[in-house]
């Protein structure tokens, strides 16, 4: 009961980090945001409109000058702002580490305050197996076929399907190579992350997973006590040190001891994570990353001031926003091909062909473009514990600011060279 009390207090512990990493982030991120495009669209529209910007105009300064002068005084600022509201998140963090049990801070230092990487079975390539299936059935196919792309697929899923499946009172083998880093993991414990799923239900919910690790001839072997897993969810547990053989292979074997067959995905079934680094430049780097994203909203709202009066400006900067937040129901058009969903009992679309042939391509760029910024995540990179690397700091800068941004402070900056600044103002 001790033991139990223990485990479930230190959960506790984790899920509160975790919920309070992620919301305090995802809250400085959105208001930033929105403080950011408010700013940006009004500090040049304002000028232009209360006819301030002319006095800098005349001067021998380029207009391109002044946009990128707004636009870099505006990231001072967002930097600023990020580094105080980091900086406070960051020492919270801290302080309520140091008010847990030692246990529970331990716990917190190896799975959530902290770097981790993450390791995975590296796959065969199952084209060659897969075209070789696929000729097989066409070849004793009695009739003609006629969809050879729904035939591979078909193909493709059931020999997956039967790499990813265990069967009851079978096994699961997984080889992860960690051949690189075996010197730098000795001594050191792994996490095993483990997620799968189930046609059946159990009654109480969970299922009974047994784990063996190690690989018998070759190094030392840990068997674990069964364990209570839910479907659908991720579940991550420790695993003793030195248990990778002398090749830098990490040996993990699953037994199904259920009356269900029970599914791993390929992509995410199973992940050794290990530590790569400290929290505190983790930390640092996930900031940089929320400001590349606060960077590319400040082009957005300085290049539609920049041809737009400060109300309309505002409002196609925030409407670009939430078209961003909306990325679930763009990749649901894209998926279906039809603006206003499918009929699932007919399987057809419910919208007319002429708007789903324009808005659907439209749609397809937007959410590539989307995916750009939102294929960095550090918030939720953060909170699960996961390095974020200074190179995926670097491909972020590259795309966010450099490409995105430096689209759209082309675009605002000859918009703004192009447009007429010494129209007379209305005087009330």
């Amino acid at each position: 009961i001790t033991g139990s009390a223990e485990s479930t207090s230190a959960s506790t512990a984790r899920g509160f980090t975790q919920i309070l990493l992620t919301y305090t982030l995802g809250s400085i991120t959105a208001l930033l945001g929105i403080a950011t495009l408010w700013l940006s669209c009004g500090t040049l529209e304002r000028d232009i409109e209360d006819a301030q910007i002319q006095m800098v105009a005349v001067k021998p300064i380029a207009r391109w000058q002044i946009w990128i002068g707004k636009w870099l005084g505006i990231l001072a600022i967002d930097a600023l702002l990020l580094t105080i509201a980091g900086a406070s998140v960051f020492f919270l963090l801290q302080w309520r580490a140091t008010r847990l049990t030692p246990d529970q801070q331990q716990v917190l230092r190896n799975e959530v305050l902290v770097a981790r990487a993450g390791a995975k079975e590296i796959l065969p390539d199952f084209q060659d197996v897969i075209e070789k299936e696929l000729q097989r059935r066409i070849k004793n196919s009695s009739g003609t076929i006629t969809n050879v792309a729904a035939l591979r697929s078909q193909v493709e899923g059931q020999l997956k399907a039967g790499i990813q499946s265990v069967r009851p009172g079978g096994q699961r083998l997984w080889r992860i190579d960690l051949s690189h880093m075996k010197d730098s993991l000795r001594d050191q414990p792994l996490t095993l992350r483990v997620k799968f799923f189930t046609a059946q239900t159990a009654p109480s919910g969970t299922f009974t997973a047994l784990w063996q690790v190690g690989n018998p001839e070759t190094a030392r072997v840990w068997q674990s006590e069964p364990k209570s897993f839910a479907p659908e969810t991720f579940h991550e547990f420790p695993i003793p040190a030195n248990l990778i053989d002398t090749n830098g292979i990490l040996d993990v074997v699953f037994a199904n001891p259920n009356d269900a067959t029970l599914l791993f995905p390929l992509d995410d079934g199973m992940e050794v994570l290990y530590r790569e680094g400290g929290f505190g430049l983790n930390f640092a780097r996930g900031m940089g990353i929320i400001f590349c994203w606060l960077a590319l909203l400040a082009a957005l709202g300085l290049a539609a001031a920049s041809f737009l009066s400060f109300p309309v400006a505002a409002f196609v900067s925030l409407s670009v926003l939430i078209m961003s937040l909306s990325s679930g129901t763009l990749t649901s058009v894209v998926q279906e091909g039809t603006i206003l969903g499918v009929d699932h009992e007919s399987g057809l679309a419910t919208s007319s062909s002429i708007l789903d042939t324009v808005m659907v391509p439209f749609f397809r760029v937007i959410l590539k473009i989307i995916n750009l910024v939102q294929s960095f995540s550090p918030i939720e990179s953060l909170s699960s514990g996961r390095s974020i690397t200074w190179t995926e700091l670097g491909l972020a800068g590259a795309q966010i600011i450099l490409l995105l941004g430096g689209i759209l402070a082309a675009f605002g900056i000859i918009a703004f060279t192009r447009r007429e600044l010494a129209t007379a103002q209305g005087n009330s």
